[in-house]
Parts: structure tokens; sequence; C-alpha cells
């Protein structure tokens, strides 16, 4: 039990008390009335005798009542609590993690009704914060607790700022909205972490009268923080997070699980299309399984087209094990492979039909039974290489399948750009070569490019340093369509070029060597184009597979735009991240049509066709739509542009359901609350208050008896 204001309490008390006695000792005086007879005011006589001052008090049942209603009332005023609580004036931030896995219906087995990890956990936060210190009525409010709401998934967000308000508390908490997205806690810890003044108080012995405030870059003050993270824990990057020293009263991050630990669930972890390389209308769709339950077990895979089922596989998964090193459980996968001949542009579904047959073993998260692909339809690349000879390049496109090869000259080009011809061309592969600027200024047409040997200097262009020494690529992007399927550490250059991408620049890298950027990509508008800084008959890279491979992948992304890695053409979008394009010049009145069906507000699109919309926080198919012109893989209808994305989870980890029991933070370990469970602070005074109430209308009822008898 606390007092919140004892001291007011007790002044009030020395002052009331002794007045209600008092009361008691004083005699009244009455104005006097003749009357035909005193039988029936015997009773007012006696009253009057014993109200004569000074006398020794009687037992008096009244005197005895009125003191239990002023000592009630008296106890009122000091606000009594009942509490397991650290003492008031904290600052907490409630971290509440609403990520896909969140959405698992086992937030809590006790109840009988499905409800999920999120709903639970926004129960036990609000239930923290009906526990926190309110502000006195009679008291300094910053003596009251105050606390920060964080909601977050790959992205974060401050759904209150930090305040003594429950209600406003409890209303931001309601409000968080499950999201589909995997789970990232460090976007939450640094907002938290932001909200830090940044000032320290030192001793600086000017004055000798106590501390002065000092502002030093990137270290924070002020009061302590005590972090409540309210999770099932499967964050992948705990590592961020730096638990403060634990005080006296309570520990400075506590983490209170939710979700069953031994919870499983089969999901679809990896999605992805591809065409055949020969004959594109071959379509094969790779899909990836994963499973929790150490039991074995076969899921179908269903294949739908056009929301029709067309094929149905059946995918092998093994018991997941346990790691007899660290403890941890070692997921099982597995995978199939559909066949199908589309030539057109289609969505492509997948669904997982997991009906475990017994209840201990029930897939307790849906988001991840599904995943949609959009394939554009099957084309091949009519090329032109620009080049004033060059055996390489010309040997090796010739054996490629594309539709067709002109090799012409830089000359023949410009009469082709000239006359109006070279939109006819897909890919334009320059062999030590740029094409001219014309009277504009404007360097390239709308359209793909593949620079062999030589870089875009001009206005947001590269900085050319000129020749450098030999070197060999160290480093690329492996996840890139254009390189993913190729090993670069044996290329070695004997001559390289040394290049540098300008500070603020759209040019991104895709590969390094030790003098700098060797393979570069630039897309702006309606123009992308992939340059190769050095030139490869000074290097044994023509000699290498992976050349060959190279120029067949910068036709596959450059020339059809088949690819369905959307980690760069972003028609593949992973929840908790933004939808990020082009969009033709002449785009107009853009806007996103949700899964849901509902519609964005209109979106303006940068001057060179960006637009950018997000985060994106469900799963499900995405369209841009617009007025103007459409690209390649587009689709009309009724006069608006349609541009389809995908939004999957796809994520292993956040399908990995089982509630972890302990968080490995940077410096600690950090062990869930027992179960969650909250104290709750309890206040008295409303209690007290009642029961002064009703022994206020009790003592009237004597009142009233005494005086009436």
């Amino acid at each position: 039990m606390i007092w919140a204001t004892p001291i007011l309490a007790g002044f009030v008390a020395a002052i009331a008390v002794p007045s209600l006695v008092i009361l008691y000792f004083l005699k009244l005086r009455r104005i006097p009335r003749e009357v035909s007879s005193t039988l029936l005011w015997k009773k007012a006589i006696q009253d009057l005798q014993a109200n004569a001052p000074f006398q020794k008090l009687r037992r008096n049942l009244l005197l005895f009542l009125q003191l239990i209603i002023l000592g009630l009332i008296l106890l009122a005023l000091a606000q009594p609590r009942s509490t397991a609580t650290a003492s008031a004036g904290r600052k907490l931030v409630i971290l509440i993690d609403r990520s896909a896995s969140m959405r698992a219906v086992d937030g809590d087995i006790s109840r009988s009704s499905e409800i999920t990890r999120l709903e639970v956990a926004k129960e036990r936060a609000i239930g923290l914060v009906e526990g926190l210190a309110a502000p006195s009525l009679f008291e300094d409010s910053e003596k009251a607790d105050e606390a920060m709401v964080i909601a977050f998934d790959r992205s974060a967000q401050i759904v209150s700022q930090f305040t003594s308000d429950k209600t406003a508390l409890i209303t931001a908490i309601n409000g968080i909205v499950q999201t589909d997205g995997p789970s990232s806690i460090e976007e939450a810890y640094r907002l938290a972490q932001s909200q830090r003044p940044n000032r320290i108080f030192i001793d600086t012995g000017s004055s000798g009268e106590g501390t002065d405030p000092v502002e030093i870059e990137g270290i924070k003050g002020g009061d302590a923080y005590f972090f409540h993270l309210f999770s099932d824990g499967r964050i992948s990057d705990l590592d961020v997070v730096r638990a403060d020293e634990d005080t006296p009263d309570a520990p400075s991050f506590e983490y209170h699980a939710v979700g069953d630990a031994g919870a499983v669930s089969v999901g679809l972890t990896a999605l992805r299309a591809e065409r055949d390389y020969e004959d594109p209308t071959k379509l094969s769709v790779f899909v990836g399984v994963q499973s929790t339950d150490p039991l074995a077990r076969s899921v179908d895979a269903e294949l739908l087209v056009g929301g029709a089922v067309v094929s149905v596989r059946s995918v092998v998964l093994a018991g997941a094990e346990v790691d007899v090193q660290t403890g941890k459980k070692k997921v099982s996968t597995g995978g199939v492979v559909f066949e199908l001949n589309e030539p057109n542009g289609v969505v492509v579904g997948v669904r997982l039909s997991t009906g475990f047959g017994n209840e201990s073993s029930m897939d307790v998260l849906g988001t991840d039974n599904s995943g949609t692909l959009i394939v554009p339809p099957a084309k091949q690349a009519s090329v032109a290489l620009v080049t004033t000879g060059s055996l390489f390049l010309k040997e090796a496109l010739t054996g490629l399948s594309i539709s067709d090869l002109k090799v012409i000259t830089p000359g023949e080009y410009e009469e082709m750009r000239d006359a109006g011809e070279a939109g006819a061309i897909d890919l334009f592969v320059f062999d030590r070569a740029m094409p001219r600027a014309s009277e504009g200024g404007v360097v390239f047409d709308p359209g793909r490019y593949l620079i062999v040997g030589d870089v875009y200097t001009g206005p947001g262009g590269m900085i050319d340093h000129g020749d450098g020494p030999g070197t060999q690529i160290i480093n690329w992007r492996r996840v890139h369509p254009l390189l993913r399927d190729l090993t670069l550490d044996a290329v070695v250059i004997g001559k390289s070029r040394t290049v540098e991408i300008p500070d603020g620049s759209e040019l991104v890298s895709l590969a390094e060597t030790t003098e700098g950027p060797a393979i570069i990509e630039m897309s702006t508008g309606d123009v992308r184009a992939v340059m190769v800084a050095f030139d490869p008959a000074f290097s044994n890279w023509p000699f290498d597979v992976s050349f060959v491979v190279f120029l067949a992948s910068a036709v596959d992304y450059l020339g059809t735009q088949v690819g369905t890695d959307v980690d760069v053409n972003a028609r593949q979008i992973t929840p908790g991240f933004v939808l990020a394009d082009r969009v033709p010049s002449d785009a107009g009145n853009i806007r996103v049509r949700l899964p849901d069906g509902s519609m964005s507000s209109e979106i303006i699109a940068a001057p060179d066709g960006r637009i950018v919309y997000g985060p994106i926080h469900k799963t499900g198919v995405y369209s841009v739509q617009w007025t103007g012109s459409a690209g390649v893989s587009d689709v009309e209808d009724d006069g608006k542009i349609i541009r389809h994305y995908a939004a999957n989870l796809l994520d292993g980890p956040e399908s990995d359901l089982g509630a972890a029991a302990s968080l490995d933070l940077s410096n600690r370990v950090v062990s869930a609350s027992s179960k969650g469970e909250i104290t709750r602070l309890k206040e008295w005074w409303p209690w007290l208050l009642l029961g002064a109430i009703a022994v206020m209308m009790f003592e009237w009822w004597i009142y009233n008896k005494k005086v009436y008898l």
C-alpha cells in the first residue's frame, strides 16, 4: 500500500477532526418561546442540557459515525494505492509488434474462440497502462508515469507520444492495425531513442550550485527509459537493442511474450517464375515451402492462373528437428516446380492446403499460405549491336535466343535515330561507343541500352578519371537479375577505367573492382541502361562462361522485361516496403488500387516518372492506374493503363511461429515475463468515498430516528 498525498490528508485532518469535536462542546443559543405545555418538549430540554459548554462528552453515536465519515474522507484524500509497480515518475516505452506472425490465432489458448496474438498483446499493453501511476489531484503532475506507444513491423510508427493520459494511451493502443510484413525492431528502437533529449547534466564548477545542462553530439541524456516489448519474439535483429542497467524498482527492458511456444506452421518462403530461354512460351513456377512441425507431412500446392486452379502438386516435408548444439529448432524445407505453356501475361497464384488433420498441429497462420506472381507476356527481343568491329560481342549475341540481330555502325544508328526507326529495336548494345547528344542535349532516347567499354558522363552521369591499373572484380550484387546466375571472381582486368558515381546520383553500382564501379545501372524515366566501364578485350572475361551468361541475362532483363525478380523491377513487393516504380512521362491521374478494392488518393509523379506509394502493409495484388501511354507489359482497360504488383510475405523467420521464451539483446538475455501477466495499480480512494457515503446515509437514518422519536 502506498499513499499519493499523505501530507495533504494530514493537514486537513489536523483541522477537520478538532473542529468536529469542538462542535459537540459548544452551547447552542436558542431564542426563548412561550408554549402552553412542555410535556412534548421533554426530549428537547434534555438536548439543551447536553449542549452546555465544556461539559464532559457523553457517549454519542452521531459523533462516532461522523468521525468515521471524516476519517474515510481523509483516507480518500490521501489517495491510497496498492501496487507492485515501481515508484511514480517513470518513462515507459511500449513496443507492440504488429508483424505478420502476430496474426496467428493462438494468442490465448485458454479461450475457446480464436484470438490473434496482436489482440492479446493490445489487451496486456492496456493492462500495463491502467497500472501506471496516475497524476495526483493535488500534487505536481510530473510525478505521474508517462508512456509512449510504438507499433512496428519492418517499419515503425509512434502512435502516441509520451503522455500520462491513460485514455489517450488506450485509444492509441486500440488503434494499432495488424499488418502482413516481417518483423524488425531496429527502426522502433531508434524512434524511441530519438525522443531522448540531446542533453546531459554535468557539474561545471562555475557556480558551485548544482549542475548545468551541456549539449554533446551523439550522447543522449534525460530520464531512464523502461522498455516493455509485447511480441512473440520472432524478431531477427534484436542485437541492435541495448538494454539499460536495471533499477531497484523495475527492469529496464521487459519482454511480454504472447503466443504458444509450441505453435507450428507451414508456409511459402520462395516464389519465382521464369520463362524458358529458348521457348519463352514455356513458363516455370518455382515454389519453396517451409514447415516447423516436428511431424513429417505432405501438403498440397495449388497453382492458380487467372484465379482458377490449373494444377496441384504434393510437397513432402520432413519433420523439423532440434539442433543439438544450439538447442534451436531447424525448420524443414521442400519445394515443387510447376510447368505450363503460357505466352500471355498472367497473374499466377500459389496456394497451400495445410489441413493438418489434428488440433495439436494446427497451422495458426494463414498469411504465408498463399502468394502471387505478376508474369509479363512471352517475348524475344530484337537487338542491334552498334560497333566498329567486335568479334567477342557479335559472336556471343549471335548464339543467343533473340528474334533479330542487327549489326550497325555508330553512323547508321544516328541515321535510324533521325529517321525515327530506333523505337523498333528492343535493345541497343553499344561497343566502346555512346550515342551522340541531340541538338537539345538528349543523349538517350526512350529505350533500353547495354554499353560495353564506355560510360555516360553527361548530366546525372558518371565522373570519369580515365584509365586505371589492372584489377579484378571483388564484389557484385548476387540478387540482381542481371548478375544472380554469375560468378565474377575469376574475371581479371588488364586495363581498368576509374569511374566514380557522384553523390546524390540515381546511378547504381552492380559490380565493384578495387578501383571502383565496374558495372553500373542507370534508370531515368523511359530510359534504362547498363554500362560496363572496362573494355572486355583487355580482360579474360570473354573467355569465361560468365560473359555469355551476362549477355543473355542483359537481353532478358533489358530487352524482353520478362524477369519476375521484383527486387529490381518492383513488380513484387515485400510488405513493409514501399511500392516504387517509374511510369511514362505523360502519365496522369495516377492512383493505386489496393487488394480490398479501394483506391488511393492521386499520386504525383516526379519529373523522371518515379512514383512511390506505401509502405505496403497487406499482402495481395496492387494495381497502379493512370491515363496516358502504356509500357511494354502494361494493360489497357476502359481508357486506363494498369500495371499490376504482387505483395507476398515469403519470409522464413516470420513463418516460424513458436513464441520465443527469451530474447538475445546485444548486451544481455531477457527472459519472458511470467506468462506476460501485468500487475495493475489499484486505486482505493473511490471505495473509501463510497464507504463514507454509506456511513453518512446510516448517520442520517440514526439522526432522524433520534429526532422524531
